[in-house]
């Protein structure tokens, strides 16, 4: 009865009923990762974003470029692109640099620079310089063979699947005691931003 009431209603006087738009379900912010073999969540315009607005004064177009290859060049080696990129935040210091190792080098993490002046490796591009990064993650990371040429000089040197976790990055990949606290807070920061 009452649903014919209701109908008789909207029928004779022309309104129409709103109609009840269920609430959108909220995205869980996903869990923190801690191991270097995985795969990233943050997406490359994401990711952009959260370094502009670190260094707003670093180019777009190269940023937006870098955290492609980011994605793409961990996808190939099975390396988590997020702690991948974060790590390259910190040691870049949102590609500010500053330290002994200079932005045209596209040594995106320090590799062979061990201070004292010391400017460690370049290499011939920024996709280059990226597949070092991955392949020397990688290094520490798992004892999987490698997808693509051996690009990081100092793969060698590593004693493979050391380190599993970006944790395990303190006091091996640097001396830093707290370099796992620094990458895990940057790392914070781009998920709260990003999801």
């Amino acid at each position: 009865m009452i649903l014919f009431s209701a109908f008789l209603f909207y029928s004779c006087t022309g309104l129409r009923p709103k109609p009840v738009i269920p609430p959108e379900p909220a995205v869980e912010k996903p869990q923190l990762p801690v191991y270097i073999m995985g795969k990233g969540k943050v997406s490359a315009g994401k990711m952009a974003l959260f370094l502009l607005n670190n260094n707003p004064k670093a180019d777009s177009s190269f940023v937006n470029s870098l955290a492609k290859i980011y994605i793409e060049e961990a996808a190939i080696e099975g390396v988590n692109h997020d702690i991948a990129f974060s790590q390259m935040c910190l040691e870049t210091g949102f590609l500010r640099f500053g330290g002994d190792v200079k932005i045209e080098q596209n040594n995106f993490c320090g590799l062979g620079a061990v201070g004292n002046g010391a400017p460690g490796n370049s290499f011939s591009e920024p996709r280059i310089g990226v597949r070092a990064h991955i392949q020397h993650l990688k290094a520490y990371g798992c004892e999987e063979p490698l997808k693509e040429k051996l690009e990081s000089p100092r793969f060698r040197f590593v004693k493979r699947g050391a380190a599993p976790t970006y944790e395990g990055l303190a006091g091996t990949w640097a001396a830093d005691k707290q370099y796992a606290v620094k990458i895990k807070s940057i790392l914070e920061r781009l998920y709260e931003t990003a999801f």
